[in-house]
């Protein structure tokens, strides 16, 4: 026997006996339990539905200007996301230029002239070209300074870190947190 099997039965006894109280009818629970499917007050309930949802873009809409990791939504939450985010917001991406680049290409390629409209489209591949080699290297980069930071690395950092440097700067979400040549550690 143990000193602790010793002490057990004089808890016992200082204890009351039963729980103090009769035991619930499953009835009353079920009662107490049940609400209407439809609330009784309709406009009450919508309005407090919208408060609660205004209320959680909001608190998300500040998560994407300060960075607050906690209200972020799932795809821009962790460590390595941010870890991403700050290394590709450090650099300059070639990808930044291709969204207005690709106007220029469109609106010059409604000049009549074929051979125009040949070297137009030559020089848009070429320049997408350049971007996806550019995406390779920030993937090559990224997976070597991940994997010394973090071991593992989480699935679809690459692609979004990809998807961030095609954004201009100045409308990426979550806001930039580093300026241009602050890399992070």
């Amino acid at each position: 026997m143990t000193a602790a099997d010793v002490e057990e039965p004089a808890d016992a006894a200082r204890r009351p006996a039963g729980k103090g109280a009769p035991t619930p009818k499953r009835r009353d629970q079920e009662a107490a339990r049940r609400r209407p499917l439809v609330p009784d007050d309709r406009k009450a309930a919508r309005e407090a539905s919208r408060d609660a949802s205004r209320e959680a873009r909001m608190r998300t809409r500040r998560a994407m200007d300060t960075g607050e990791d906690k209200y972020l939504p799932l795809r821009d939450k962790g460590p390595q996301k941010r870890f991403v985010r700050d290394w590709v917001d450090a650099r300059f991406s070639i990808g930044e230029i291709l969204l207005p680049l690709a106007l220029v290409f469109v609106l010059l390629t409604f000049i009549p002239v074929t051979s125009v409209q040949s070297i137009v489209l030559v020089f848009f591949y070429a320049f997408v070209a350049v971007v996806a080699i550019d995406g390779l290297w920030l993937r090559r980069a990224l997976k070597r300074h991940l994997t010394a930071k973090f071991g593992e690395v989480e699935r679809g950092v690459y692609w979004y870190g990809f998807m961030r440097t095609l954004q201009f700067r100045r409308i990426r979400l979550p806001k930039p947190m580093v300026k241009r040549g602050q890399y992070p550690s």
